[in-house]
């Protein structure tokens, strides 16, 4: 009996960690910048991270009370051992969960710098988002906007933010 518990315990374990760092380790993988996105697995990305949080620390929950309730019974400590890394896996995915990593790759230009168009290093397939207010003009390239998402600025005297 003691050994069929010792067993369930480590298994629910280990599923418990696996399913919280799923919870942020499979929207970080989809929606990672440079790759296409088909809308299937957008979808499943943004589901899992909408409920990651509240999964990850039931998840989390779970394996630190069978740490708990079950250290006295476990035996060795290669058990306790491995039921005690579980446990960080799951605290550790429940804790990423609720990181919005985009926010700290990502950093918006304030004062972003221009050039001449004939001076610039845009090679002449990349995209740009081209903005004309008031007779003033921008391009912002797609290649930076994909590292910095946000652009805040000043176009024919009218404060703008460009998003990518």
């Amino acid at each position: 009996m003691l050994a069929s518990w010792d067993m369930a315990a480590r298994l629910l374990s280990l599923f418990c960690a696996l399913v919280s760092l799923a919870c942020f380790v499979l929207p970080m993988y989809i929606i990672r910048p440079f790759r296409h996105q088909g809308a299937h697995e957008l979808a499943v990305a943004l589901f899992v991270r909408q409920i990651g949080p509240s999964l990850s620390v039931a998840c989390a929950i779970v394996s630190l009370a069978l740490l708990i309730l079950g250290w006295r019974r476990m035996r060795g400590w290669l058990t306790r051992l491995a039921m005690a890394f579980a446990c960080v896996l799951a605290l550790g995915g429940a804790y990423l969960a609720r990181v919005n990593v985009y926010e700290l790759m990502f950093h918006h230009l304030d004062t972003p710098q221009f050039e001449v168009a004939k001076d610039s290093h845009v090679d002449k397939d990349d995209m740009v988002l081209a903005v004309l207010v008031n007779g003033d003009a921008r391009a912002y390239p797609i290649r930076e906007m994909a590292y910095h998402h946000v652009v805040n600025d000043t176009v024919g005297r009218e404060p703008i933010v460009s998003t990518y």
